[in-house]
């Protein structure tokens, strides 16, 4: 048997990668909502939040019921982005009472 190197081509593994030989990302970058949509912003934040608990929970249900297709270090990456995306969620929402409060505190 006789194996064959190719030549490493450095542009194709950045291309396969998803990146420009520059390094930046060849994907387009996600549209901003519109401006003065903060409804429809948030409104989307909580549900990434919210599916994002959904699917940790399934994980931890799989991994208790030994299903041997998930794995332990799945569930586990799973439950901390679960974890800091609500954490991060909390952080925001402190946020806009704290603002609330204070220009309710001001006098016109």
């Amino acid at each position: 048997m006789e194996l064959k190197l190719k030549p490493f081509d450095f542009n194709q593994a950045v291309a396969r990668a998803g990146l420009r030989p520059d390094g930046t990302p060849l994907a387009k970058p996600v549209a901003a909502p519109e401006a003065g949509n903060f409804r429809t912003a948030m409104s989307d934040a909580l549900k990434s939040v919210s599916q994002s608990q959904l699917e940790s929970s399934r994980l931890q249900r799989e991994v208790a019921l030994d299903n041997p297709t998930v794995s332990l270090e799945e569930t586990m990456v799973a439950m901390q982005k679960a974890q800091l995306g609500f954490q991060a969620t909390v952080q925001v929402r402190n946020r806009l009472v704290s603002a609330y409060t204070e220009i309710m505190n001001m006098q016109v």
